[in-house]
């Protein structure tokens, strides 16, 4: 652990939670990653959910989010993945969005749960995880039988959708760049700031401007593009833990809420993944974009309630599918 204490930025509209601890660790490859711990008010915290992002995104990100969780009397420990937000950056051009080895992004959850989670948070741990992180947890869920007690999947990375070449080809172009050296090559120009009209992300602009003001302030914060290694490296976690002999192995129960208007995840890939493991089933938000938790009101309540009524466990009950 290192001395020095990580800020959490605030901005006009986004104030930082109360009643927080923050810091570093330190994960594999040597790369020190910012985390954060926001407590419930209640006197008996009722367990904690395990944040986890997904790619782009911070922990400043989440500061409504975890106000919704603190509120309901959890605590809540999340931390910036290696390669954004404050944590360490991976290649000489911060802005792009790289990984080395998808089981990095493992070694880092792991590490997180053992070294901040367990020791400093409170029972029941649950996860709460969108996008590339629940690809993350995911592909980890067989080894966190013991550790977590439930997991929930937001619009979980686990298809590409609207991709202008076959995966096979993607895959392909992307492996080939990463065997002759070039894994660090962006996949995209970076367009940023972007216009509210079409984004794939929200219907919500308030939201959205909140969260593009934010990488304004600070872009230090924010990522462009993926590099191809990163692309690659995806594709072949989305293969894996697709496999029915991955999914078998997994014992956590687990709640996968897809968005329906996702044009970033597929959204029937989400709804055939839940259908194929024991542990997980999963429900539909009708009309919602990718982000499920920064969406308007009328998706991003009901995908709460969901959760709400999956975590903690001695609360679980039966989500059902929610149309918006």
């Amino acid at each position: 652990m290192s001395d020095d204490t990580p800020l959490l930025i605030e901005t006009d509209g986004n104030p930082v939670p109360g009643n927080h601890v923050t810091g570093w660790f330190d994960s594999v490859r040597g790369k020190r990653l910012r985390y954060a711990i926001f407590k419930s008010d209640v006197p008996v915290a009722r367990g904690t959910v395990v944040l986890l992002q997904g790619r782009n995104e911070c922990i400043e990100k989440y500061y409504e989010t975890i106000r919704h969780f603190t509120g309901r009397g959890l605590w809540v420990a999340t931390f910036d993945w290696r390669g954004q937000g404050l944590s360490d950056r991976l290649l000489k051009n911060p802005l792009r969005g790289h990984v080395r080895r998808f089981s990095d992004f493992e070694a880092d959850l792991s590490t997180f749960l053992e070294t901040i989670v367990l020791p400093e948070a409170r029972l029941p741990f649950c996860l709460v995880a969108h996008s590339m992180g629940a690809l993350v947890a995911l592909s980890m869920a067989p080894k966190l039988a013991n550790r977590i007690d439930r997991m929930v999947l937001t619009a979980p990375f686990v298809e590409l959708s609207n991709q202008s070449a076959p995966k096979w080809l993607i895959r392909l172009v992307t492996r080939l760049m990463r065997m002759t050296g070039l894994g660090w090559v962006g996949s995209g120009l970076d367009k940023f700031p972007k216009p509210f009209a079409d984004n794939p992300l929200t219907t919500d602009i308030g939201r959205f401007s909140r969260n593009q003001a934010l990488y304004i302030a600070h872009p230090e914060l924010r990522l462009g593009p993926p590099s191809m290694g990163w692309v690659n490296e995806m594709l072949n976690a989305i293969e894996r833990v697709g496999k029915f002999e991955h999914l078998d192995q997994i014992k956590v129960p687990t709640l996968l809420i897809g968005a329906g208007n996702d044009t970033i995840v597929e959204s029937q890939a989400i709804e055939s993944l839940g259908n194929r493991f024991r542990a997980g089933r999963a429900i539909m938000i009708n009309g919602a974009r990718h982000e499920l938790l920064q969406e308007a009101d009328r998706y991003r309540i009901p995908a709460l309630a969901a959760i709400d009524a999956f975590i903690p466990p001695d609360q679980a009950s039966e989500p059902a599918i929610i149309s918006g």
